[in-house]
């Protein structure tokens, strides 16, 4: 570790994974109220469940992507934090308000939590994603300005970067678009129109620079490749995200009221948006097929190189599958929808966090990687993870083709609730894939904990 105040990632990474784990198990709950709907009834509602297993992937990714700033700029900016204490502080508030508000949606009537949250003051609450209390967003704008002062003023006083700028615009525009949540119109396709300038503008917008700003990273120390290379391929990778995905944002807007030729605009750019993923698949093997060193971390290259292959098949193939107005026609809101939001999901951002963790976290106890065995484990866990999230996404995309044809293109159209049991095989075998990822999940946990007899090399 260079620098001192690089150690007050360490908790944020620990929150990140064990509000992962929470994610994972409400996920299971859910999977299971699919085919069993009473499982866990009225104790935990399935919209309730739902609202915790979202929210917990937003908040944790938010404490990973925190605690990869403060790993990597001090790094990259050759000095340490600017304000150490403030990162410490602003750890315990985020968790403090991220816990009271998922123990508030289990624990409260959502409608009275409302009430008592300041909801009738500023209507903010009820829309998918956004379920937070109006004191939980003040909360979250506050840790996220006090966050990214600490961030700017470390990048101002030191070397500045490509990878600091875009990381940094990555973060900055993640907070700006966080304030379009505050606003909640009464007409419905507004509401939607602006929705999705927090939704859509961070998963594929603004996170695409922080995704590919925290694998340039990764593969500059793993590789020891020239920072002119790496730079080249991050502003090609950055600037064909954001001109496919602010424009892509139209592919949300066939449907709900816009004016048509957003069906052009959406289609056209959405079916541009796989290009910046497959540009970063090939800039991740290209960077270690031209490595000049062997780096002993071997786990976290394999994160660093699934993390392109899975972002470019979730966020690029699946994405393509359906984003044509005239497919999306018929599979809108269709469980094909949700398999390109779980690879999605896990192949960008999932992975570059853990990759970003697995990198750093030896670091930060003192050494330049895990054990052999160690890595044997989380490489285990890479593939068991990985390999189900394969067919969790497979057995969801079978149940939306057949969603597809049974409730909206049959002669004879059957209705939804009864379309969900013939699908419910499909839903067991996700239910089961999801197992199988949990224990892939507790494998990497355990890694961190695993110890031979080789001696890993220090810092």
């Amino acid at each position: 570790m260079k620098y001192q105040s690089q150690a007050v990632a360490l908790p944020y990474f620990v929150a990140a994974i064990g509000l992962f784990v929470g994610q994972i198990l409400f996920g299971l709950v859910m999977g299971l109220q699919y085919v069993v709907g009473d499982f866990l009834f009225p104790e935990i509602p399935f919209n309730v469940a739902r609202m915790v297993h979202t929210n917990l992937l937003i908040v944790w990714l938010l404490f990973g992507f925190m605690g990869a700033a403060y790993y990597l700029v001090p790094e990259e900016s050759e000095t340490e934090l600017y304000c150490p204490r403030l990162a410490q502080a602003l750890f315990w508030v985020f968790l403090a308000a991220g816990a009271l508000t998922i123990l508030g949606y289990l624990l409260v009537d959502y409608a009275t939590l409302a009430k008592y949250t300041g909801n009738d003051v500023l209507a903010t609450m009820g829309r998918e994603f956004l379920e937070q209390p109006l004191l939980t967003k003040i909360g979250i704008v506050v840790v996220a300005l006090a966050f990214l002062f600490n961030i700017t003023m470390t990048v101002l006083k030191g070397r500045k970067t490509s990878i600091t700028v875009v990381l940094l615009l990555g973060l900055w525009g993640l907070a700006i678009f966080f304030l379009f949540s505050f606003y909640n119109p009464t007409n419905l396709v507004l509401d939607k129109f602006y929705w999705w300038w927090v939704v859509h503008l961070w998963v594929e917008g603004v996170w695409e620079l922080i995704m590919a700003a925290l694998l340039a990273f990764v593969l500059i120390k793993v590789t020891g490749v020239d920072r002119e290379v790496i730079d080249k391929w991050l502003y090609v990778i950055i600037a064909l995200a954001l001109v496919t995905g602010i424009i892509g944002t139209g592919h949300h807007y066939y449907w709900i009221g816009a004016p048509g030729y957003w069906q052009w605009w959406g289609s056209i750019f959405s079916a541009l948006e796989p290009i910046p993923f497959f540009a970063m698949t090939v800039f991740a093997f290209n960077m270690v097929n031209r490595r000049r060193r062997e780096h002993p971390n071997k786990a976290a290259v394999l994160w660093a190189l699934g993390t392109g292959v899975m972002a470019f098949l979730g966020a690029g193939v699946w994405g393509f599958l359906h984003t044509l107005a005239p497919v999306n026609y018929y599979t809108h809101g269709s469980q094909i929808t949700a398999a390109h939001g779980h690879m999605a999901f896990y192949g960008a951002y999932v992975m570059v966090v853990i990759t970003i963790i697995s990198y750093a976290m030896p670091i930060l106890r003192g050494r330049a990687c895990n054990s052999r065995k160690a890595q044997v484990l989380e490489m285990w866990s890479f593939w068991l993870m990985t390999i189900a999230m394969v067919f969790i996404t497979l057995f969801l995309t079978a149940a939306g083709i057949l969603q597809v044809w049974l409730q909206r293109i049959s002669d004879s159209p059957m209705p939804f609730m009864a379309v969900q049991g013939q699908v419910s095989l499909f839903y067991w075998l996700r239910e089961i894939s999801g197992v199988i990822f949990l224990i892939g999940l507790i494998a990497y946990l355990v890694s961190f904990f695993v110890k031979d007899g080789d001696k890993p090399a220090t810092t």
